[in-house]
């Protein structure tokens, strides 16, 4: 007999112990994320199954006690890599409150987390206790040094805390400035001939170029950064219909699909 598999069920939260830091907890075996990015920080810790993930290139596995962690702005999907599927618990914390934790370790800069998947049981077991205790909404002091204390190890253990030199030469000059081009008006109309005159080339060219170097299309990059601006408008109170509006989505229904995509909820379960 197969073995019984995970339903799809999360759940987002938020504690104001950590206001920088979005929680997810997970079971998901029929969902798949597309390609997509965050602003800020991914550590998820896989609690049963695994999660197959692509990153950086490469395909990875983590299994229970197993860390998945990306980087801000890196493109990388998800997918049950388990018969049953697979159940985690995500922070999600700001590049900004990831820098202050950096800089109390002594670093400068953001600081990098481990592009593979990292085998590290009592980290693991760290960063669960205090997820269920931010969830769990009881001494706001226990929670807020347990996930602290979780972070800064991670940090310390695992990441390179030294600044990261910015790309140099001439193509990552040129994305950047179609990034901007992107970016400056979620709700214009924009053609790849409107994309490559802002860099000098063709059309094809300038296509081609942005994809290899940000690791989707320009469209793709495009609605993920109209998913990550929606983030604060919906934090903020605004309803969906007024966050998609507001971030250049055709219409509710565009909007949603974009969202659990790339979220593993639709905008109003994350809204809470």
């Amino acid at each position: 007999m197969a073995p019984q598999h995970f339903p799809d069920e999360a759940r987002f939260f938020r504690s104001p112990v950590l206001p920088d830091t979005e929680m997810l907890a997970a079971r998901y075996f029929t969902h798949a994320f597309a390609p997509h990015w965050h602003e800020g920080y991914v550590v998820a810790v896989i609690t049963a199954g695994a999660e197959g993930y692509r990153y950086r290139g490469a395909s990875h596995v983590a299994g229970p006690g197993w860390l998945a962690c990306i980087n801000p702005g890196e493109v990388h999907t998800g997918q049950r890599a388990a018969e049953v599927g697979w159940a985690y618990r995500v922070f999600y914390p700001s590049a900004a409150a990831m820098r202050s934790l950096a800089l109390d370790l002594g670093g400068c800069g953001l600081p990098r987390l481990p592009v593979e998947a990292v085998e590290d049981q009592p980290l693991a077991r760290a960063l669960t206790r205090a997820h269920r205790l931010l969830e769990e909404g009881g001494d706001p002091l226990e929670a807020q040094t347990e996930a602290l204390g979780a972070l800064s190890a991670l940090l310390a253990r695992h990441a390179d805390l030294a600044p990261q030199p910015k790309p140099a030469g001439r193509d990552a000059g040129r994305v950047e400035r179609m990034r901007e081009r992107l970016a400056a008006d979620l709700g214009e109309p924009l053609t790849l001939e409107d994309l490559a005159a802002c860099v000098g080339l063709s059309a094809f060219h300038a296509a081609r170029l942005f994809s290899r170097e940000a690791g989707m299309a320009p469209h793709a990059w495009r609605n993920m950064l109209r998913v990550n601006r929606s983030l604060d408008l919906l934090r903020a109170g605004a309803s969906v219909a007024e966050a998609a509006a507001a971030c250049g989505f055709a219409d509710q229904s565009h909007f949603t699909r974009h969202f659990r995509r790339a979220m593993g909820v639709t905008p109003g379960r994350w809204r809470g």
